[in-house]
């Protein structure tokens, strides 16, 4: 089951290159990963049938002893044949629905196939945590499935509606499955959950089971759209045919139905759960029927029958008895078969005649016979016309109602099984009306008012319809279908019974049943016009508009009363809010005795003082400069803190990243205004310095009330040793980061990568996939610098590219030593690639933008996939030792007569964080330095070109160019240039004192 569910994973992941390649054909060879699945339960049904089914486990959180665990026995027998075959059939037809030049082709493959692993994991896993995570991996797919044509807004709108009901209700799920597994007795293994409830171990009758039972109810009820949730389905047939025929007939909504069958043995001991599942799914089935018999297009009529036949199904698993059930797996398996065979048919009608209007179609049964001879076979079966499989489900169900279904809930008041019975059969009349609705008004002949065009219908979609169509045959084989069905009502009350005959009182309602629905469906326009007459004034799709509206609302009204659009504001309200929170708490609970531990020498007394001193200009300053200057003064402090206290590697670090911390303001704040503001607002800095203090004050006590809660040795205690023994290093900073805490430098990784990706996304006018600027010409013999000839001479510094051409190489072997070295002395690959990133800043600053382009050709983007790149590598390289992924597992190389290299796994983790970092850098300067500079020049050139032309002269003279001395007789003259002491310089105002201009260096 792992290995099926990896291997669905790795399809949906290679889906893109290979439509890339492929094409569309790709999506019937993708067809073969979900076929495997249904295989594999067809080659274990005996072992699935048997008392001890195939269970597998993957430990996942072993320090809190938590496994997922699989297991395929019968019910998830039925579900993996029904997701994984269905699945590889709609995949084929997909082949045939779409064309190569299909928009997002290769992205609609790669979802199809992920959640098809989704699915598969839902109806295999036996842990209520595994379950969620693949109930809310669906939600998401399905998300993107139903929005698959971004660009409609209908479409856009379903997505959003089907994830937002279903993630409300799986949140709900989530907290009862939370609140099972602590309550007395309870398990988080599903099985194991389901037994306690059904023999006893656990109390039904407890108020934490009973809410927790109707918790997960919602889950389900809103992922199977039972009423009042069942609105989102419709909505939701926004989405391509394939993907309505898969999600909203076989595998999505079945997950809630799935859900009820797999709990109802042990919640039906809840009090009240089995009623109010009966209760919601036959109001659903009402409801759905009822809105299908007004629908005119085909697929809509589809989709609320799929709404009513959930809520039958639904309520039927979870009626409580052991016919019930059976019943209800048998139309499970009957409609995931006869719905998908006609939502591909409405599809294949689409495509060949360009529309799904009723009102538009006529005659398609004699141009299109196979189409509709299995549509007609579906439809019967959907209908329950005797001998199929729909109505072998249907039979078992009315007999088991009619004949006492034993079920706990109404062994007081039996009568209400034959309650339950007519109100099944009102809504089967519905069921037949719009059978013959969905298939008449797809292939019937009548007046329209023109006939459209019928283009062939290809083998790829012809043949998963046809193939799905014979599954109503499978009610051919009663005693093969009880066999299969029995074993999961076991622990249900009664007897689970199929057969074509279960006495006169339910052939008679059968009987009526059939009749009723041949009359409503020949009084369709009565019907439809007493619908119209009776249609509500307020529908559950206007509250939940309404609902949605109100909140966006009240969200921008809050919004506006606490941020007003000022960084301080806000930042002053979230530390504020932070500060009081805590406070509170404190206060609540008073600490015990605190000990503090001022300083270890007066050096540290000294530097603390600079550092107060230092942060209060930074709260004071009104100069933006000042108080960048004055914050990388208390960075400084900070760093000469960490190295007076014994810890070079953090100083190390610290100020490598203050430093970069400075360039990357300075090169932001030259766009700025000199001043915070431009009011002498000097209460407000007091005020600023106020909220600093209470601030700083909140974290220092919240810290050291932390530290006095302490009651166990602190784990930093056991670091030293075992970064030593088991991280094969002695710098134990560099191992904590690439060992002992590596998950969460692997997420710090993914998290720089999206903070620079925001960062340059507030700067770029246009694209940033290119390259870093080039210098337009080189000379032949290229220069150090060779960007610097296209500065002017005011923005050159000798000093400064003398100064580079010495440090730029020494940095870099410099960051290259502290890579290699970082695992047993200080550095490492953070620092090593910080110090990189300055020696291309130094580049940058001494020859500009194109300098820069000329140092790093390659993308910043690119250098910094590369290092996640590297980063995973090193990651899952343990693996190939037989060791966990990210723990450390020491190599040894011999290298002959250059003798042996020694080194950890964990050297690829770091060598990642070097190249992401050296790219984070990059992509930064190359946002607030280059792509400002870019701007900056653009904008000159606009305001040149937008100046009036200079007056005409008198022959013999020289026009003055903007800003300069008129050209004299000797020196060159070119357009928008000039050559001054054979430097090219541009024209146009210099670069303001202060400030970067062209090339980034200041004035």
């Amino acid at each position: 089951m792992i290995v099926l569910l990896a291997a669905h994973l790795a399809a949906a992941l290679a889906a893109p290159t290979l439509v890339r390649h492929l094409g569309r054909r790709t999506l019937a060879l993708l067809g073969l990963v979900p076929a495997s699945a249904a295989a594999w339960a067809a080659l274990n049904t005996r072992a699935a049938f048997s008392a001890t089914p195939p269970t597998e486990h993957l430990t996942w959180v072993p320090g809190l002893d938590m496994d997922l665990w699989f297991r395929l026995d019968p019910l998830s027998w039925l579900m993996t044949l029904i997701v994984g075959g269905v699945g590889a059939l709609v995949l084929v037809y997909a082949s045939g629905y779409f064309s190569d030049t299909s928009a997002g082709l290769g992205r609609f493959a790669g979802v199809f196939v992920g959640f098809a692993g989704a699915m598969l994991g839902v109806v295999t896993v036996d842990h209520s945590m595994g379950l969620y995570l693949f109930w809310e991996a669906t939600s998401l797919l399905s998300f993107l499935l139903i929005g698959h044509h971004h660009d409609r807004r209908p479409a856009r709108g379903a997505a959003r509606q089907a994830l937002l009901v279903t993630s409300s209700g799986s949140l709900a799920m989530f907290a009862g499955f939370v609140m099972l597994g602590l309550a007395p007795g309870g398990s988080f293994r599903i099985s194991e959950l389901v037994a306690a409830l059904a023999d006893g171990t656990m109390d039904p009758t407890s108020p934490q089971v009973v809410v927790a039972a109707l918790l997960v109810l919602a889950g389900a009820a809103t992922k199977s759209a039972l009423v009042p949730a069942h609105f989102w389905l419709p909505g939701a047939m926004a989405a391509p045919t394939p993907v309505s025929a898969y999600l909203h007939a076989a595998a999505m909504v079945k997950a809630g139905v799935y859900l009820v069958a797999r709990v109802a043995p042990g919640f039906t001991e809840v009090p009240g759960w089995s009623p109010v599942v009966v209760v919601l799914g036959l109001a659903t089935m009402l409801v759905g029927g009822w809105r299908a018999l007004r629908q005119h297009d085909l697929k809509l009529v589809l989709a609320y029958g799929t709404v009513s036949q959930l809520g039958l199904i639904t309520a039927t698993v979870g009626q409580g008895s052991a016919g019930a059930m059976a019943a209800g797996l048998t139309m499970l398996l009957a409609h995931s078969l006869f719905k998908s065979t006609l939502f591909l048919t409405v599809g294949a009608v689409e495509s060949a005649t360009g529309t799904r209007d009723m009102r538009r179609l006529t005659g398609l049964a004699r141009r299109m016979p196979v189409l509709a001879t299995a549509a007609g076979l579906a439809a019967l079966s959907m209908a329950g016309v005797p001998l199929t499989t729909g109505y072998l489900g249907k039979e078992a169900l009315l007999g088991t109602l009619l004949h006492g279904s034993e079920a706990g809930w109404v062994a007081a008041t039996p009568s209400l099984d034959v309650v339950v019975a007519l109100v099944v059969a009102a809504g089967s009349v519905l069921t037949v009306a719009y059978s013959w609705r969905a298939w008449w008004g797809a292939f019937g002949t009548r007046p329209v008012a023109g006939e459209v065009t019928v283009r062939p219908t290809g083998r790829p979609m012809l043949v998963p319809i046809v193939v799905l169509s014979l599954g109503a045959l499978l009610g051919l084989l009663p005693h093969t279908l009880e066999y299969l069905f029995s074993p999961p009502a076991d622990r249900l009350p009664g007897t689970a019974h199929l057969a074509w005959w279960s006495g006169w009182e339910p052939a008679a309602l059968t009987a009526v049943v059939l009749v009723g629905g041949a009359l409503l469906a020949r009084a369709a326009p009565r019907f439809e016009a007493l619908q119209a007459r009776l249609s509500p004034p307020v529908s559950v799709v206007d509250v939940y508009s309404w609902s949605l509206r109100e909140l966006e609302i009240v969200a921008a009204r809050l919004t506006r009363l606490t941020q007003q659009g000022s960084l301080p504001w806000n930042l002053s309200t979230i530390m504020l809010t932070l500060v009081a929170a805590v406070g509170a708490s404190v206060l609540v609970s008073p600490p015990g005795p605190v000990t503090v531990r001022w300083a270890d020498s007066p050096l540290q007394v000294g530097i603390a003082v600079l550092i107060l001193l230092a942060a209060v200009m930074t709260a004071r300053s009104r100069r933006r400069m000042r108080a960048v200057f004055a914050l990388g003064a208390v960075g400084l402090g900070v760093a000469l803190l960490y190295a007076s206290q014994g810890a070079p590697d953090l100083a190390l670090t610290q100020v490598v990243v203050e430093a970069v911390a400075m360039v990357v303001f300075v090169l932001v704040m030259r766009k700025l205004p000199r001043y915070f503001s431009d009011r002498p607002l000097a209460s407000a800095r007091w005020l600023h310095l106020a909220i600093a203090g209470a601030v700083g004050l909140g974290v220092v006590a919240t810290g050291l009330y932390a530290a006095s809660a302490r009651v166990h040795t602190p784990v930093s205690a056991l670091m030293p040793s075992e970064a030593l023994e088991f991280g094969g290093g002695r710098n134990i900073v560099n191992v904590i980061l690439v060992d002992i805490r590596a998950w969460d430098t692997v997420g710090e990784l993914s998290v720089l990568l999206v903070t620079a990706t925001g960062v340059a996304s507030l700067i770029y006018l246009r694209s940033r996939s290119g390259r870093i600027d080039r210098a337009p010409s080189a000379p032949e013999q290229r220069p150090f610098l060779p960007a610097v000839s296209a500065l002017r001479p005011q923005e050159r510094s000798t000093v400064l590219e003398v100064t580079t051409r010495l440090l730029f190489p020494t940095m870099l072997v410099l960051s290259v030593w502290l890579l290699l070295i970082g695992h047993n002395s200080p550095g490492g690959g953070f620092a090593g690639g910080v110090v990189a990133g300055l020696a291309f800043v130094l580049r940058y600053l001494a020859g500009g933008r194109h300098e820069l382009g000329e140092a790093m050709p390659v993308p910043a983007g690119r250098v910094m996939g590369l290092g996640l790149f590297i980063a995973g590598v090193g990651a899952m390289s343990p693996l190939l030792f037989g060791n966990a992924v990210l723990q450390s597992t020491p190599v040894d190389v011999h290298l002959g007569v250059l003798g042996d290299l020694h080194f950890t796994t964990a050297m690829g983790l770091d060598i990642g964080v070097y190249v992401l970092v050296v790219g984070l850098v990059l992509d930064l300067v190359s946002a607030a330095g280059a792509e400002i500079d870019r701007q900056s020049a653009a904008e000159r050139r606009r305001r040149r070109e937008a100046a009036p032309s200079p007056a005409p002269t008198d022959e013999g003279a020289s026009a003055p160019l903007t800003g300069r001395p008129a050209t004299t007789e000797g020196h060159a003259k070119v357009t928008g240039r000039a050559t001054t002491a054979g430097h090219p310089t541009t024209t146009g105002p210099s670069a303001t004192a202060g400030s970067a201009g062209e090339g980034g260096q200041a004035s």
